[in-house]
């Protein structure tokens, strides 16, 4: 069986969804599986195995005239030097002034038609390389994009004017400054579709700014003396240690391993405070050292530092597109061919029907065929979501994809846990009672609470294990929803859990842990939970957003009520297992969009099941993955913000869409109906796309409740 791999191949010159769309029919014509292509990130994904021919798919991208650059890493493309659209448009914008200003001076010269002719030959050639492959390209995947209308426009230009130069028919037959104009105008829009599109990823390139470039290596010489050496931040391994200064960027994910300081981890966390660091802290690679100096020991590198995973997630993210992104697919899908039915129609109307003669036929049915804009729909979505995930990361919140964006947007009803979610999960021991020894019922939770990922088992492991040592298990299991479960080598067995456990031994309910040893009841352990701090202003916006908010929890009914009186929610049920938190899920899921708010393995069924899931950073893995939103600074007021977020994103969607679908209903009767110069059409065509884009940038600044 061949093994699959998956590769990432960075595609310059891509300006639309149409761009990629076609690309992505390409590759799966191939039989490349899991391709995924985006204009805006400027890439290809796709999973091949052995029988991969790269020479064949690059030469294939290529052809629809689009560079290919293979990349390993996830560094974003950065360009260097002029670009070959730069080129091309200055080459043409040369040829093409003396032509247009023909119109308007009256120097004999440009008026020649032999030197209208040549200045209008290069650029003609220039456009039809550019926009000809392009467009043929297209044709030949099914998906004709903006370029089969401007290369057929530009080209009926020229071929009109060739001929009407051929047969010396006179100025009145030649229009060689619309055919250079055009194409002109066009590449004008091209760039800076091009430079506003890369605008609306630069949360993407801000994050890989924050990886330093060269890092200080502790080492040691022949004769055990230290010196520090400095290396490419690429060149990082586990296990090596690092000078950090101060004002220096923590070169990677690691531990402290001599020093002391204060680290901002605000671009990381969202923390504004600075966070105090000694031996054994752990920290972010990315963050900067804004006190002391320190070393530190590297324990993650590369694909596996937390910042890498921010921006694997976010470029996953971003290739996410909403359901309102099918109604502009399916409409670009056959824009193309409708435009040229409609140009076709004006020219025999024009013609055949009104009678204004051969050449204003053909001036309107040009106009029509550069003023269509099928790249403004197809920029509206993507452009959109790109700036709010963006502007969402920036505020510590991954959300994974538009169309979890657009979903949030509607959001009905937040169901909370409780224990690590509205609270802090710092427990502090507040009692313990126990049939046995103090000493063995510490060592018993002691063995089996430090398996545990729940925020509760930490603290108790935090708490107690300076007292006793720990009990050796040669066997545990968690049980969700119940708690956890060992035996030691001598075949005793041990439980630690929630009231479920002891309900038969004792009618206290109200205590955090329980623990039974061989089958019996042999004390009890109660912790201190702290609130959030912004859990009320949390649960205050969301009522003042008219949004439903319920407090489901696994803990006792007497500290979830004391809870839920505290923070303001009428609506609690305690003592719940996973089954039956999903089951309250599954009925709020009626009622219009719900969202789950939890940090556990046992809320890990609840946030699949809800609408949407969101976890704390500090949560499980598996309630990470689970999730559809992780507030990496685990700050409840994110919440709000997601949502507020999310709302204007699809806002901005349905103005942009809006403003493509408007422009192109106005402006191809218009042209259709001869009140629109071809080149005056190019220069509102180019225009029209960088209008949508402007309108996501808005995104970046807006003030968002």
């Amino acid at each position: 069986m061949s093994k699959t791999q998956q590769l990432r191949l960075g595609i310059d010159g891509m300006t639309c969804n149409n761009c990629a769309l076609g690309v992505r029919k390409f590759l799966e014509k191939k039989g490349l599986q899991n391709v995924d292509v985006s204009f805006a990130n400027a890439e290809a994904t796709f999973e091949t195995d052995e029988t991969f021919s790269y020479e064949e798919i690059v030469s294939g991208i290529e052809n629809f005239g689009f560079q290919v650059v293979d990349t390993t890493d996830l560094t974003p493309l950065e360009e260097k030097g002029w670009t070959d659209l730069e080129w091309k448009l200055l080459v043409c914008a040369i040829f093409t002034v003396p032509l247009f200003l023909a119109m308007f001076l009256p120097f004999p010269i440009l008026h020649d038609a032999t030197v209208q002719m040549l200045l209008c030959l290069p650029v003609f050639l220039i456009g039809a390389n550019h926009f000809g492959i392009s467009a043929f390209q297209s044709l030949k995947t099914g998906v004709p994009n903006m370029d089969v209308l401007i290369f057929i426009g530009s080209t009926a230009a020229f071929i009109y004017s060739l001929l009407g130069y051929t047969l010396s028919l006179g100025h009145d037959f030649m229009f060689w400054e619309t055919a250079a104009t055009i194409i002109t105008l066009v590449l004008v829009g091209n760039l800076m579709e091009q430079r506003s599109v890369r605008q609306t990823t630069s949360a993407i390139r801000e994050l890989y700014k924050l990886q330093p470039d060269k890092v200080k290596l502790v080492t040691q010489n022949a004769s055990g003396d230290q010196i520090i050496k400095e290396i490419s931040h690429k060149d990082i391994k586990v296990g090596q240690e690092f000078l950090v200064n101060l004002g220096d960027k923590i070169p990677t994910d690691g531990v402290v391993s001599w020093g002391e300081g204060a680290v901002n981890e605000a671009m990381m966390t969202g923390e504004s405070l600075l966070m105090d660091k000694k031996v054994h802290s752990p920290l972010i690679g990315g963050t900067i050292l804004k006190l002391g100096t320190l070393k530190m020991k590297a324990t993650k590198v590369g694909k596996d530092t937390a910042l890498s995973q921010i921006i694997h997630l976010v470029r996953k993210a971003q290739s996410n597109q909403p359901p309102i992104q099918k109604l502009a697919d399916k409409i670009s899908a056959v824009f193309v061919p409708t435009v040229l039915l409609i140009a076709i129609a004006t020219f025999l109307v024009s013609y055949l029907v009104v009678e204004i003669g051969f050449q204003k036929s053909m001036l309107h049915s040009i106009a029509v065929l550069v003023v269509a804009c099928p790249c403004a729909m197809g920029l509206a979505t993507p452009t959109a979501v790109m700036v709010g995930l963006g502007r969402a990361a920036k505020n510590g919140i991954l959300i994974k994809g538009g169309t979890t964006m657009e979903t949030i947007a509607k959001t009905k009803t937040v169901v909370f846990d409780k224990t690590g979610t509205l609270t802090t999960g710092s427990f502090s021991l507040k009692q313990i009672e126990t049939s046995i020894s103090e000493t063995e019922f510490k060592s018993i939770l002691l063995g089996l609470e430090q398996y545990s990922t729940h925020p509760l088992a930490k603290a108790i492991v935090k708490a107690i294990e300076g007292d006793t040592k720990p009990l050796n298990m040669a066997e545990v299991r968690e049980m969700k929803g119940l708690g956890i479960m060992g035996k030691d080598e001598k075949g005793n067995t041990y439980m630690a859990g929630s009231y479920s456990i002891a309900a038969e031994f004792t009618p206290e309910s109200q205590h955090n842990v329980y623990v039974l040893k061989n089958g019996q009841f042999v004390g009890w352990i109660d912790m201190e939970d702290t609130l959030r701090p912004d859990a009320v202003q949390c649960v205050d916006d969301l009522r003042e957003d008219n949004v439903r908010t319920l407090l489901v929890s696994g803990d006792n009914a007497e500290k979830t009520t004391y809870i839920a009186n505290k923070i303001g929610i009428t609506e609690f049920y305690a003592s719940k297992l996973p089954k039956e938190k999903l089951d309250i899920i599954e009925e709020m899921n009626k009622n219009g969009v719900t969202v789950m708010v939890g940090d556990g393995i046992n809320d890990a069924p609840a946030l699949a099941k809800a609408d949407i899931g969101m976890a704390m950073s500090s949560a499980s893995q598996v309630a990470v993955d689970s999730a559809d939103v992780v507030l990496i600074n685990s700050n409840l007021r994110s919440l709000n913000k997601a949502i507020g977020i999310s709302k204007h994103t699809v806002l901005t969607i349905k103005q942009n869409l809006f403003w493509a679908f408007f422009y192109n209903i106005l402006a191809i009767p218009v042209a259709a109906v001869g009140l629109l110069n071809p080149m005056i059409a190019a220069l509102a065509m180019a225009f029209s796309d960088v209008i949508v884009i402007g309108n996501s940038l808005r995104l970046k600044r807006k003030k968002i409740k």
